[in-house]
Protein backbone atom coordinates (compact mmCIF):
# COMPACT_ATOMS: atom_id res chain seq x y z
CA UNK A 1 0.00 0.00 0.00
CA UNK A 2 0.89 3.17 -0.81
CA UNK A 3 1.00 6.42 1.52
CA UNK A 4 2.67 9.49 2.07
CA UNK A 5 5.58 10.43 4.15
CA UNK A 6 6.56 13.78 4.40
CA UNK A 7 6.18 17.63 5.61
CA UNK A 8 5.91 21.37 4.90
CA UNK A 9 6.18 24.99 5.84
CA UNK A 10 4.85 27.93 5.22
CA UNK A 11 6.00 31.43 5.98
CA UNK A 12 5.13 35.36 5.03
CA UNK A 13 8.25 36.06 3.42
CA UNK A 14 10.24 39.61 3.52
CA UNK A 15 7.57 41.85 2.11
CA UNK A 16 3.87 41.03 2.73
CA UNK A 17 2.11 41.51 5.59
CA UNK A 18 0.26 38.59 6.17
CA UNK A 19 0.32 35.34 5.54
CA UNK A 20 -2.15 34.86 2.52
CA UNK A 21 -0.96 31.06 2.15
CA UNK A 22 -2.41 27.52 3.56
CA UNK A 23 -1.86 24.27 3.21
CA UNK A 24 -2.09 20.68 5.01
CA UNK A 25 0.88 17.87 5.24
CA UNK A 26 -1.34 14.30 6.08
CA UNK A 27 -0.73 10.55 5.12
CA UNK A 28 -3.08 10.29 2.29
CA UNK A 29 -3.51 14.03 1.15
CA UNK A 30 -1.44 17.14 0.63
CA UNK A 31 -2.65 20.50 -0.16
CA UNK A 32 -1.45 24.19 -0.94
CA UNK A 33 -3.80 27.18 -1.51
CA UNK A 34 -2.43 30.29 -1.71
CA UNK A 35 -5.45 33.33 -1.19
CA UNK A 36 -5.92 36.56 -3.72
CA UNK A 37 -8.38 39.64 -2.87
CA UNK A 38 -5.65 41.47 -0.18
CA UNK A 39 -8.24 43.53 1.64
CA UNK A 40 -10.95 41.12 0.28
CA UNK A 41 -9.11 38.78 3.16
CA UNK A 42 -7.50 36.24 0.98
CA UNK A 43 -6.16 34.36 4.55
CA UNK A 44 -9.90 33.59 4.78
CA UNK A 45 -10.07 32.00 1.39
CA UNK A 46 -7.15 30.05 1.85
CA UNK A 47 -7.38 28.73 5.59
CA UNK A 48 -11.40 27.74 4.88
CA UNK A 49 -10.55 26.33 1.49
CA UNK A 50 -8.08 23.79 2.97
CA UNK A 51 -9.96 22.96 6.40
CA UNK A 52 -13.30 22.31 4.16
CA UNK A 53 -11.19 19.96 1.99
CA UNK A 54 -9.42 18.10 4.63
CA UNK A 55 -12.76 17.83 6.62
CA UNK A 56 -13.98 16.33 3.32
CA UNK A 57 -10.94 13.94 2.47
CA UNK A 58 -11.29 12.42 6.11
CA UNK A 59 -14.96 11.65 6.09
CA UNK A 60 -14.69 9.85 3.20
CA UNK A 61 -11.95 8.02 4.36
CA UNK A 62 -14.40 6.11 6.60
CA UNK A 63 -16.43 5.39 3.48
CA UNK A 64 -13.62 4.71 0.63
CA UNK A 65 -11.67 0.69 1.26
CA UNK A 66 -8.34 0.48 0.52
CA UNK A 67 -7.07 0.49 -3.11
CA UNK A 68 -10.16 3.41 -3.95
CA UNK A 69 -12.82 0.97 -4.66
CA UNK A 70 -13.05 1.50 -8.05
CA UNK A 71 -11.01 3.44 -10.99
CA UNK A 72 -13.14 6.50 -10.89
CA UNK A 73 -13.82 6.77 -6.78
CA UNK A 74 -10.68 8.56 -5.79
CA UNK A 75 -11.82 11.29 -8.48
CA UNK A 76 -14.76 10.84 -7.13
CA UNK A 77 -13.42 11.43 -3.72
CA UNK A 78 -10.96 15.05 -5.07
CA UNK A 79 -13.92 16.31 -6.65
CA UNK A 80 -16.58 16.27 -3.71
CA UNK A 81 -13.55 17.47 -1.39
CA UNK A 82 -13.25 20.66 -3.96
CA UNK A 83 -16.80 21.26 -4.07
CA UNK A 84 -17.11 21.36 0.01
CA UNK A 85 -13.89 24.13 -0.16
CA UNK A 86 -16.07 26.37 -2.50
CA UNK A 87 -19.12 25.83 -0.32
CA UNK A 88 -17.54 27.33 2.65
CA UNK A 89 -15.90 29.69 0.88
CA UNK A 90 -19.00 30.73 -0.64
CA UNK A 91 -20.51 30.63 2.67
CA UNK A 92 -17.47 33.43 4.29
CA UNK A 93 -18.48 35.58 1.74
CA UNK A 94 -22.07 35.43 2.41
CA UNK A 95 -21.67 36.25 6.32
CA UNK A 96 -19.59 39.31 5.39
CA UNK A 97 -19.96 40.82 2.23
CA UNK A 98 -16.46 42.75 2.72
CA UNK A 99 -14.90 39.55 1.48
CA UNK A 100 -16.36 39.97 -2.17
CA UNK A 101 -14.03 38.99 -4.58
CA UNK A 102 -11.57 37.10 -2.48
CA UNK A 103 -10.70 33.30 -4.03
CA UNK A 104 -8.05 31.04 -3.51
CA UNK A 105 -5.73 28.74 -5.75
CA UNK A 106 -6.20 24.92 -4.41
CA UNK A 107 -3.66 22.19 -5.54
CA UNK A 108 -3.81 18.89 -3.90
CA UNK A 109 -2.61 15.36 -4.20
CA UNK A 110 -4.65 12.26 -2.88
CA UNK A 111 -3.33 8.87 -2.64
CA UNK A 112 -5.88 5.69 -1.92
CA UNK A 113 -3.33 3.53 -1.31
CA UNK A 114 -2.68 2.38 -4.70
CA UNK A 115 -2.75 5.73 -7.18
CA UNK A 116 -2.76 9.20 -6.62
CA UNK A 117 -4.78 12.39 -8.34
CA UNK A 118 -4.05 15.46 -8.81
CA UNK A 119 -6.75 18.34 -7.87
CA UNK A 120 -5.49 21.58 -9.54
CA UNK A 121 -6.95 25.20 -10.46
CA UNK A 122 -4.86 28.53 -9.85
CA UNK A 123 -1.13 29.00 -10.36
CA UNK A 124 0.62 26.96 -7.59
CA UNK A 125 2.16 24.09 -8.39
CA UNK A 126 2.69 20.10 -8.13
CA UNK A 127 5.94 18.58 -9.30
CA UNK A 128 7.52 14.94 -9.38
CA UNK A 129 10.87 14.37 -8.84
CA UNK A 130 12.75 10.95 -9.74
CA UNK A 131 15.76 10.16 -10.00
CA UNK A 132 16.77 13.61 -9.99
CA UNK A 133 14.58 14.72 -12.41
CA UNK A 134 12.22 17.33 -11.57
CA UNK A 135 8.65 17.27 -13.52
CA UNK A 136 6.11 19.98 -13.25
CA UNK A 137 2.55 17.77 -13.19
CA UNK A 138 0.21 20.71 -13.04
CA UNK A 139 -0.39 23.44 -15.64
CA UNK A 140 -0.57 26.79 -14.56
CA UNK A 141 -3.63 28.43 -14.66
CA UNK A 142 -2.79 31.83 -16.11
CA UNK A 143 -2.50 34.50 -18.45
CA UNK A 144 1.14 33.59 -19.57
CA UNK A 145 0.82 30.16 -19.59
CA UNK A 146 -2.39 30.58 -21.80
CA UNK A 147 0.10 33.32 -24.07
CA UNK A 148 2.50 30.19 -23.75
CA UNK A 149 0.32 28.30 -26.30
CA UNK A 150 -0.28 30.61 -28.62
CA UNK A 151 1.70 30.99 -32.05
CA UNK A 152 3.87 32.98 -32.70
CA UNK A 153 4.30 34.94 -29.08
CA UNK A 154 7.89 35.79 -28.68
CA UNK A 155 9.91 35.23 -25.94
CA UNK A 156 10.12 39.24 -24.99
CA UNK A 157 6.41 39.58 -24.69
CA UNK A 158 6.34 36.44 -22.40
CA UNK A 159 8.60 38.24 -20.10
CA UNK A 160 7.19 41.69 -19.78
CA UNK A 161 3.54 41.33 -20.91
CA UNK A 162 2.07 43.05 -17.91
CA UNK A 163 -1.08 39.89 -17.77
CA UNK A 164 1.36 37.42 -17.42
CA UNK A 165 0.90 36.87 -13.39
CA UNK A 166 -3.14 37.01 -14.03
CA UNK A 167 -4.66 33.91 -12.78
CA UNK A 168 -7.08 32.65 -14.90
CA UNK A 169 -8.89 30.01 -12.68
CA UNK A 170 -9.76 30.04 -8.66
CA UNK A 171 -11.79 28.97 -6.28
CA UNK A 172 -14.14 31.64 -5.51
CA UNK A 173 -17.14 30.22 -4.16
CA UNK A 174 -18.89 30.21 -7.45
CA UNK A 175 -20.61 26.63 -8.34
CA UNK A 176 -21.15 27.66 -12.00
CA UNK A 177 -16.82 28.38 -11.93
CA UNK A 178 -14.52 25.43 -14.26
CA UNK A 179 -13.88 23.43 -11.44
CA UNK A 180 -10.38 21.77 -10.70
CA UNK A 181 -8.33 19.76 -13.25
CA UNK A 182 -8.60 16.17 -11.97
CA UNK A 183 -6.10 14.10 -13.15
CA UNK A 184 -3.76 10.59 -12.17
CA UNK A 185 -0.48 10.62 -11.34
CA UNK A 186 1.86 7.88 -12.21
CA UNK A 187 3.71 7.14 -9.41
CA UNK A 188 5.81 4.75 -7.44
CA UNK A 189 7.27 4.34 -4.00
CA UNK A 190 10.48 6.31 -4.20
CA UNK A 191 9.00 9.14 -5.82
CA UNK A 192 8.97 12.64 -4.16
CA UNK A 193 6.13 14.82 -4.83
CA UNK A 194 6.61 18.53 -4.21
CA UNK A 195 3.57 20.73 -3.69
CA UNK A 196 4.56 25.08 -3.65
CA UNK A 197 2.65 28.21 -4.18
CA UNK A 198 4.20 30.93 -6.23
CA UNK A 199 6.39 32.49 -3.17
CA UNK A 200 8.03 29.02 -4.47
CA UNK A 201 8.35 28.87 -8.26
CA UNK A 202 7.94 32.60 -8.93
CA UNK A 203 11.32 32.81 -7.21
CA UNK A 204 13.23 29.55 -7.62
CA UNK A 205 13.64 27.92 -11.42
CA UNK A 206 13.12 24.30 -11.79
CA UNK A 207 17.04 23.69 -12.35
CA UNK A 208 17.23 25.40 -8.80
CA UNK A 209 14.53 23.58 -7.12
CA UNK A 210 15.41 19.93 -8.60
CA UNK A 211 18.93 20.54 -6.80
CA UNK A 212 17.57 21.46 -3.46
CA UNK A 213 15.36 18.03 -3.41
CA UNK A 214 18.04 15.61 -2.20
CA UNK A 215 17.61 14.67 1.84
CA UNK A 216 15.34 14.11 4.30
CA UNK A 217 12.61 15.81 3.52
CA UNK A 218 11.95 17.91 6.46
CA UNK A 219 15.59 19.34 5.50
CA UNK A 220 14.34 19.82 2.20
CA UNK A 221 11.47 22.40 2.67
CA UNK A 222 14.12 24.54 4.85
CA UNK A 223 16.39 24.59 2.43
CA UNK A 224 13.69 25.40 -0.07
CA UNK A 225 12.06 27.83 2.02
CA UNK A 226 15.59 29.37 2.72
CA UNK A 227 15.96 29.92 -0.74
CA UNK A 228 13.31 31.47 -1.49
CA UNK A 229 13.71 33.57 0.96
CA UNK A 230 17.22 34.55 -0.25
CA UNK A 231 15.78 35.27 -3.40
CA UNK A 232 14.41 38.26 -2.10
CA UNK A 233 10.53 36.75 -0.33
CA UNK A 234 8.57 38.43 -2.66
CA UNK A 235 5.42 36.52 -1.64
CA UNK A 236 3.83 33.98 0.78
CA UNK A 237 6.54 30.74 0.70
CA UNK A 238 4.46 27.26 1.23
CA UNK A 239 6.10 24.03 0.51
CA UNK A 240 5.40 20.71 1.12
CA UNK A 241 7.60 17.42 -0.10
CA UNK A 242 6.35 14.32 -0.16
CA UNK A 243 8.15 10.83 -0.53
CA UNK A 244 5.81 7.82 -1.74
CA UNK A 245 6.38 5.04 0.49
CA UNK A 246 4.75 1.48 0.27
CA UNK A 247 3.69 0.14 3.57
CA UNK A 248 1.84 -3.12 4.95
CA UNK A 249 -1.84 -3.21 3.90
CA UNK A 250 -2.62 -3.78 7.48
CA UNK A 251 -0.65 -0.33 8.55
CA UNK A 252 -3.70 1.58 6.62
CA UNK A 253 -2.93 5.13 7.22
CA UNK A 254 -5.44 6.21 9.24
CA UNK A 255 -7.41 9.49 9.41
CA UNK A 256 -5.04 12.56 10.42
CA UNK A 257 -4.39 14.98 12.03
CA UNK A 258 -1.40 16.00 10.05
CA UNK A 259 0.53 19.23 9.70
CA UNK A 260 -1.72 22.38 8.93
CA UNK A 261 0.41 25.11 7.54
CA UNK A 262 0.02 28.85 7.26
CA UNK A 263 -3.06 30.97 7.62
CA UNK A 264 -5.15 28.02 8.68
CA UNK A 265 -3.59 27.01 11.77
CA UNK A 266 -5.04 30.32 12.77
CA UNK A 267 -8.68 29.45 13.36
CA UNK A 268 -10.18 32.77 13.30
CA UNK A 269 -9.33 32.79 9.72
CA UNK A 270 -11.85 29.54 8.85
CA UNK A 271 -15.48 29.93 8.15
CA UNK A 272 -17.32 26.82 8.53
CA UNK A 273 -21.13 26.26 8.55
CA UNK A 274 -20.73 25.04 12.36
CA UNK A 275 -18.87 28.63 13.26
CA UNK A 276 -20.40 31.50 14.66
CA UNK A 277 -18.94 33.95 11.81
Amino acid sequence: MLRFAGSGASEVGLVRVHNEDAGYVGRTLAVVADGVGGAAAGEVASATAVHALVASWRASLTAAPAGGGGVGCLEDRVVAAADAARAAVRLAVQRDLNRLGMATTVTLLACDGERVVLGHMGDSRAYRWRGGTLEQVSTDHTYLEQLRRTPRVSAAVLATHPWRKVVLRALDGDPADSGLDVLAVEVRAGDRLVLCTDGVSDLLDDATLAGLLDGEAADVVSAVVEAALAAGGRDNITCAVLDVVEVPDELRPPAGPGLLLGAVRDGTNVVSAGAAS
